[in-house]
């Protein structure tokens, strides 16, 4: 049978823009370089809005809206982020939902949540939760702020103002995620970049496929498949097919999109190639399939209006 790539519309389910010379990004500082998983970040420390994401996107990706992600703004305010961010959407009608920041287990936790969920495109919020910072250590106890009982105070109180929860931590900590999500069944999870599948040794690879098949079974618990550059080595299909694969076998095309990551994984790729490299992979779905993965599932999780 024959097959072609999805050339339909496209949501972009993860991507930054920042003018880092005019707002605080601490980790964005001309003299600040912070341990990262794609090594030297410096070339992204440079202005991207919606005209740059566009050159790059290219007229043969048909993105036609995207969702904006906390971009580790000046952790003292919040709002000024989602303010930022909601000028930037005025401007150039992109983005279309935003991912705003909050600290589940500050004291202001409940003002912060009601004044974001004000904003009209906030749709979800994302704290990372430190923790383990390896599979041994997560192996050895060390439990993230998921685990926290005042963190999860303040992520109970997601439900009361309608706001999902982006969760970026490594697969390790995914046992950790089945009980929050189980804990609290009202409030949507989006795991952010496939889990971060760092480790591409058979074993490592063994040990998240088994950590992201925790989460098959739980229905608040959706994947943004993103973020699977590797350091120091152009982005390419044949690095991240398997996963790509294996983390829709998991969630189901129902539980899965597509993102961009962009700026940040232009450290390991032009987005041509990544959203070429995506399409590649799910091609020998059927045409209703691939529209739910690059449009519909993000449509419908972020609430964006089209």
């Amino acid at each position: 049978m024959e097959t072609k790539l999805y050339d339909g519309p496209m949501i972009d389910a993860h991507q930054h823009f920042w003018q880092p010379q005019i707002n605080l990004h601490p980790w964005l500082e001309p003299d600040v370089l912070i341990p990262f998983r794609y090594g030297d970040y410096t070339a992204i420390k440079k202005e991207y809005l919606p005209p740059d994401y566009l050159k790059d996107a290219t007229s043969k990706h048909n993105v036609v809206a995207t969702v904006y992600i906390d971009a580790e703004w000046d952790p003292k305010d919040p709002l000024g982020e989602t303010s930022y961010i909601h000028t930037i959407a005025d401007k150039f009608n992109m983005p279309n939902a935003v991912v705003a920041q909050a600290w589940l287990h500050h004291d202001d936790i409940e003002d912060v949540l009601k004044a974001q969920s004000q904003y009209p495109l906030v749709r979800s919020v994302r704290h990372k939760p430190a923790g383990a910072l390896t599979p041994q250590e997560a192996l050895s106890g060390v439990k993230t702020l998921m685990s926290d009982d005042k963190w999860r105070q303040g992520y109970e109180l997601l439900s009361k103002f309608n706001l999902n929860f982006d969760l970026q931590t490594p697969w390790w900590n995914l046992h950790e995620a089945k009980e929050l999500a189980i804990d609290f069944p009202d409030t949507l999870i989006i795991l952010n970049h496939t889990g971060l599948p760092s480790d591409r040794s058979k074993e490592g690879l063994q040990s998240w496929h088994k950590a992201m098949s925790l989460l098959a079974d739980i229905p608040n618990i959706v994947v943004k498949i993103s973020g699977i550059g590797l350091p120091n080595k152009p982005w390419n299909i044949e690095d991240n097919r398997w996963i790509i694969q294996e983390t829709i076998n998991v969630f189901g095309v129902e539980r899965a999109m597509f993102a961009s990551n962009f700026p940040v994984d232009s450290l390991c790729g032009d987005l041509d190639t990544i959203f070429t490299g995506f399409k590649e992979a799910v091609k020998h779905y059927s045409d209703d399939q691939q529209y739910q993965l690059f449009f519909a599932n993000a449509k419908k999780y972020y609430k964006i209006n089209l």
